[in-house]
């Protein structure tokens, strides 16, 4: 986003409220393709530490965004289930309240699951996977030392934030980057990637569908 406004000659405030427009757009493609879960990233977890009036403008457009998402039609006549994944602490209450009302207004859907990545890292969720396990497994009588020696993949894998979303077929990374930077680490095992060198705000519908496009055309073999 940053990027975007900087090569476009704007405020990088006005890239990140693109960014948060272009999510709506991809949402609608979602949609109307009938993809069963996505995964969108607007913050991690290094991005925390950014400069405090960039990070306000972010959590505000985040607040703004659960709110419209809270009341949209979209969302309600597709019953579409959003959950906010990552660590929020610190972020400031008003906004944690309109993600829990979002939460809380879509828990009972069974249609597209839509996940906001904020305040989220790959590392960070895998640890705090494995503390969650362990310390249900101390809580359930058994010692330390017993949880540890019993932890399977599957273990952690129940434990992850957003456990019952099925693992992503495809990762689209936008910006040019040949990286995933710690996006969904442990789920990505098996994922295809597509790197393309638009920016996020500038992603068009063309973009998306050539991805998908070169998607179909590959041999998933899925380790074997």
């Amino acid at each position: 986003n940053r990027r975007f406004a900087r090569a476009a000659g704007l405020q990088r405030e006005l890239g990140h409220s693109f960014g948060a427009d272009k999510a709506h757009e991809v949402l609608q493609w979602c949609l109307e393709l009938g993809i069963p879960a996505a995964t969108i990233w607007v913050l991690s977890t290094d991005n925390k530490g950014r400069d405090p009036q960039e990070l306000a403008h972010i959590l505000g457009l985040l607040e703004r965004e659960a709110r419209q998402l809270a009341v949209d039609p979209r969302i309600h006549n597709n019953r579409v289930r959003v959950r906010a994944i990552g660590q929020h602490d610190g972020f400031p209450a008003h906004v944690l309240a309109a993600l829990k009302d979002l939460e809380d207004k879509t828990a009972h859907y069974d249609g597209m699951r839509l996940n906001i990545a904020v305040g989220y890292g790959g590392r960070e969720e895998i640890v705090d996977a494995v503390k969650a396990h362990l310390q249900a497994q101390v809580g359930a009588g058994y010692t330390l030392t017993q949880a540890a020696e019993a932890l399977t993949p599957d273990h952690i894998s129940a434990h992850l934030y957003a456990a019952d979303t099925p693992d992503p077929d495809f990762i689209i990374r936008t910006s040019g980057e040949i990286r995933l930077s710690g996006f969904m680490l442990w789920q990505s095992v098996y994922s295809e990637y597509y790197f393309c060198d638009v920016y996020w705000p500038g992603f068009r519908r063309v973009d998306f569908l050539r991805a998908l496009r070169d998607f179909q055309g590959r041999d998933r073999r899925f380790g074997k």
